[in-house]
This record gives structure tokens, sequence and C-alpha cells, in this order.
């Protein structure tokens, strides 16, 4: 199995994955049944970024493959980190919402994690 190589495909789905994170960000919060216990909103906050760290990465592994991998897994976080604040920022302005330190971190956390995992796997099946 091969990764398709063409970075603006996943560029592209990166966009749609800010999109959609704008687009959750402007309603008041609805937790699907089952995932209304304390934290719940870390661990969703968590598994968004990873995945969407996962896109960036493997757009910035197929545009850079010279860079070291430490740099692009810095650069996806920076970058994935950055939509992360861009978020709370937005969240702070929608009724219902607020915005936390704890959100963001929850955030780059799960694009550190994202970062580094999707390296290894996009090396795999480059």
């Amino acid at each position: 199995m091969r990764l398709p190589r063409h970075p603006a495909l996943w560029l592209a789905l990166f966009g749609i994955w800010f999109g959609v994170t704008w687009w959750l960000s402007s309603a008041p919060r609805d937790f699907p049944s089952g995932l209304d216990f304390r934290a719940s909103d870390k661990v969703l906050h968590f598994g968004w970024y990873f995945g969407g760290c996962g896109l960036f990465s493997a757009a910035l592994f197929r545009l850079r493959p010279e860079l070291p991998t430490a740099r692009r897994i810095l650069i996806a976080v920076a970058v994935v980190a950055l939509c992360g604040i861009i978020d709370e920022f937005h969240q702070a302005t929608v009724p219902g919402r607020d915005a936390t330190i704890g959100d963001f971190l929850a955030d780059t956390l799960g694009a550190l994690a994202g970062a580094i995992v999707f390296q290894k796997i996009h090396k795999i099946l480059a």
C-alpha cells in the first residue's frame, strides 16, 4: 500500500480539516452520547488535532522530503498549533463556547503525537 504522492491532495485535505474545525467551533457544544465525562472535550481536541497534524505532516513529507524528520515534526506541530490558537480565538466569539488554555494544550499535544506517529507511517508507506 502506498500513500498518494501529490502534496496538493494532502494540503486540500488539511484545508478541509480546518474548515470542518471552524464549522464545528461555530456552534454550541453538543457531545455525542457517552462522551460527556470529565475532560471529554480534551480527548476530542487531542484526537482531532492528532488527525489534522497527520494530514499536514503528509503534505510536508511530500513537499520537503529532504528536511530532517525533527524539523518536519516541528514545522507540522507549529502550523497545527497555530490552527488551535485560531480556533480558540474563534470559539471565544461564539455564544455558548469558550476558549481555554486546556483546549489549546490538548490541541498541541495531539498535534505533536500525530506528527510523530504519522512521520513514521509516511516513511513506511512512502
